[in-house]
């Protein structure tokens, strides 16, 4: 049963229910000169369905609460509505229910629902001693773009840099890969919001293990912008969030599932987060870098 009574009903046939809740607000993390609404959609959508993809969950349903002003344009809420409900159609999923009220400026708070399929969750806290340490996804894209966009203003760094911007925009999250390592029996995953220190000091810290990041992923695509920006491209991968890619561990006897691309290992410690090689990176380490919530 969808909307439209005071509760909707959904199936859970496997007895549990990944859940997971997201919020994005103007002027916070997205502006409307720099993202069209359908963009924004899709964006909440993602960011929340990544979570449930990285305890081993499917997404099944969402829910969509909407705060906005009274005289926010009918052609900004229906863009919005196009971008999240067909970026839930795409994951085989339905906007089941959600309110909308008055407010200041544009939130839009998303909760997912996912199936686990019989599977355990996959958990943060069950890196082991001796795993490899893996990503699937991009890493830096939406940093990236993100940088080009405030550096460059909208309309040089998307006709310079459209995937970057993009990708900042509009988040693609590699669900396959995701999958394949709950079936494969990932020990520990996590999706890089916060950006992949940040997110694997996440890991560390709940498996009572230390990380150590051994080969630091070098996308081609950041190369030149970093150059023309003056940044170290290292930053972007290590310290920038929102690409919404997946770190995980994996037993070392294991073939990595397909995806997946090795950065580290993990070994005995406390909750650290090391990056070795001879360049230094403008991460810093000890507070884990990456994005803060309450930060200015």
């Amino acid at each position: 049963m969808g909307p439209g009574d005071d509760a909707a009903v959904v199936r859970a046939p496997d007895g549990r229910v990944a859940v997971s809740t997201d919020m994005l607000v103007e002027g916070r993390h997205f502006r409307w000169d720099w993202s069209a609404p359908e963009d924004v959609g899709r964006k909440a959508i993602a960011q929340n369905a990544a979570d449930v993809a990285a305890v081993g969950a499917r997404p099944t349903a969402f829910l969509v609460a909407l705060g906005c002003p009274p005289r926010t344009p009918a052609r900004v809420l229906d863009a919005l509505s196009d971008g999240i409900g067909r970026a839930a159609e795409e994951l085989g999923a339905g906007v089941v229910g959600g309110d909308l009220v008055q407010a200041e400026q544009i939130v839009v708070s998303v909760t997912v629902l996912g199936d686990l399929g019989g599977r355990p969750p996959v958990r943060r806290g069950g890196a082991r001693e001796g795993d490899v340490v893996a990503v699937a996804g991009e890493l830096g894209a939406s940093a990236a773009g993100l940088a080009l966009l405030g550096t460059l203003g909208v309309e040089r760094a998307t006709e310079l840099y459209p995937e970057l911007v993009r990708a900042h925009r509009i988040p693609t999250p590699p669900y396959r890969a995701a999958e394949a390592a709950a079936r494969a029996g990932v020990h520990a995953m996590t999706d890089v919001s916060d950006g992949l220190v940040a997110d694997l000091r996440h890991i560390a810290v709940a498996s009572g293990v230390s990380i150590v990041i051994d080969a630091v992923p070098a996308p081609q695509a950041l190369v030149e912008p970093a150059r023309s920006l003056g940044v170290d491209p290292a930053s972007w991968v290590l310290g920038g969030g929102e690409d919404h890619a997946f770190a995980a561990t994996f037993a070392a006897t294991d073939p990595l599932p397909p995806g997946w691309t090795r950065i580290g290992y993990v070994r005995a410690g406390s909750g650290g987060v090391t990056v070795t090689g001879a360049e230094p990176h403008d991460v810093d380490t000890e507070d884990g870098g990456g994005w803060q919530s309450f930060s200015p």
